[in-house]
């Protein structure tokens, strides 16, 4: 039975640890500062026909799991019926035995459904299903309402530079209680391995900045107008998706000549693309210091390694994995170019590679300079690393390095509204950590400090660390 499953002791293994969760943690509200949430679908307040709208559209994770275990694309992302997607995916279910997808299945479906009797699988499907969508018909079921059911009181979205955050705008002035922010992504400003798809980019920028963008200097200006834009709208946060860091030497006179050649549609060499990706990266950290906001990084993937699929899906479809790049020099380097200048931004950084655990803990106490407790953070576990094994490991490493009670938290990092419960899965496994630690006399029985740890952990060190007020 599920119930025997995700239950009140689900990964609790000690009673300090029980305690911690029930008495600490599981009252905080979340503070979900990263996330790939749709903004529309949060102004309009949208609605879902069926669970398999609500848990399936866009999740690559349970793709992946789908192909491995032998499903045809067509119920993945092709044009089969919600239904018969749902049934492959209730027969994947049973075959996760140890994925995470498998916790996260049915603590999904205990919250907010409420279905914690039954365990996934083709017998159980049709009864899941039509709960499930019985269920989304109450306005309690709409994404405003499933993000007051998990008790979340601050979401920041990914967006690109070139929005108009309209959505954003009518989230502020509509009465919601919960306060929905953007968030800075300007990757594509500096994807220059597409020259044809990066000038389209600029071309949007033009538009959106309302300028003619000439030259170089004209192009950072209209990239520092909608970054005062974004600010204005209640962003405190950029984000990019990067390999490594890059840190090449370069002139400004270079860095102009390659941006005339990207505008006439000529292709880079090697050498060029880093000195152009160096310069960006350093120009967004300095306007993100300026403005006393968090830059975030996200280090490590290697994407779209399919080709075929690629091409036939386009990317963010599962066809992405851990990549093996140089890490520390260039992110050394990069750091410290900001840093001489005192324009190094508050900094959070994702770890890809389990290799690079403690080589990125090692390296962010090089730049902690005391201003700010925990300016420079270990980012939660992500992706291929979002589950116990991974989120076990980066709370390790980050106590051997750094200061776990600086810790900012946990976030989804997801498309679907339906993953708040990794929220609670990261708290049931950090307060599991500190109970065996005080069972085995590693640190104090004393709950009261431990307890306001972990309050600190789930939510009061985001809410004073980004400056963003709920």
């Amino acid at each position: 039975m599920a119930s025997e499953f995700i239950n009140d002791y689900f990964l609790l293994q000690t009673e300090t640890a029980r305690h911690l969760y029930h008495e600490y943690a599981a009252k905080m509200p979340i503070y979900d500062y990263h996330c790939h949430i749709p903004v529309k679908q949060i102004a309009d307040d949208a609605r879902f026909e069926n669970i398999t709208q609500a848990w399936l559209y866009g999740d690559h994770y349970k793709w992946r799991a789908m192909r491995t275990n032998g499903v045809d694309e067509r119920y993945c992302t092709g044009n089969a019926t919600d239904w018969e997607k749902f049934q492959m995916w209730a027969k994947t279910v049973p075959f996760c035995l140890r994925n995470p997808l498998y916790h996260w299945t049915h603590m999904e479906l205990k919250r907010p459904f409420g279905i914690s009797d039954k365990l996934l699988c083709p017998q159980t499907a049709k009864e899941i299903y039509d709960k499930c969508n019985e269920l989304l018909k109450s306005p309690k079921f709409s994404t405003r309402g499933i993000m007051r059911q998990m008790n979340v009181k601050l979401l920041c979205t990914t967006d690109d530079p070139t929005d108009d955050l309209r959505h954003h705008r009518k989230i502020a002035t509509d009465g919601f209680e919960v306060k929905v922010y953007p968030t800075w992504r300007p990757d594509k400003g500096m994807a220059v391995e597409n020259i044809e798809a990066l000038n389209e980019w600029i071309d949007k920028l033009q538009a959106a900045a309302d300028m003619e963008i000439k030259n170089f200097d004209s192009y950072l200006a209209a990239i520092r107008k909608r970054h005062d834009f974004f600010h204005a709208n209640n962003c405190r946060l950029s984000d990019h998706g990067l390999e490594t860091a890059f840190a090449e030497d370069y002139t400004g006179s270079e860095i102009k000549k390659i941006f005339d050649k990207i505008r006439h549609g000529k292709k880079l060499d090697t050498g060029e693309m880093l000195k152009f990706k160096s310069a960006m990266m350093y120009e967004f950290g300095i306007m993100d210091a300026e403005k006393g906001w968090t830059q975030q990084l996200h280090l490590g993937a290697l994407r779209n390694n399919n080709s075929r699929l690629f091409k036939t899906l386009g990317p963010d479809t599962g066809f992405d994995s851990i990549g093996d790049f140089e890490i520390a020099k260039p992110l050394a380097k990069f750091l410290d170019r900001l840093d001489s200048q005192n324009k190094l931004p508050k900094t959070i950084i994702y770890n890809l590679n389990p290799r690079d655990n403690e080589l990125l803990a090692a390296m962010l106490g090089n730049f902690q300079n005391g201003s700010i407790p925990g300016k420079m953070q270990l980012g939660s576990a992500w992706w291929f690393l979002d589950q116990k094994d991974g989120m076990e490991k980066q709370i390790n490493v980050l106590s051997n390095l750094g200061l776990l009670s600086r810790f900012v938290g946990m976030l989804t990092d997801s498309r679907s509204i339906l993953s708040y419960p990794r929220h609670e899965y990261f708290r049931r496994i950090l307060c599991n950590i500190l109970g065996n630690d005080t069972e085995a006399g590693l640190v104090p029985k004393d709950t009261k400090l431990l307890g306001q740890m972990v309050e600190d952990i789930c939510f009061n060190n985001a809410q004073n660390y980004f400056g963003m007020k709920v």
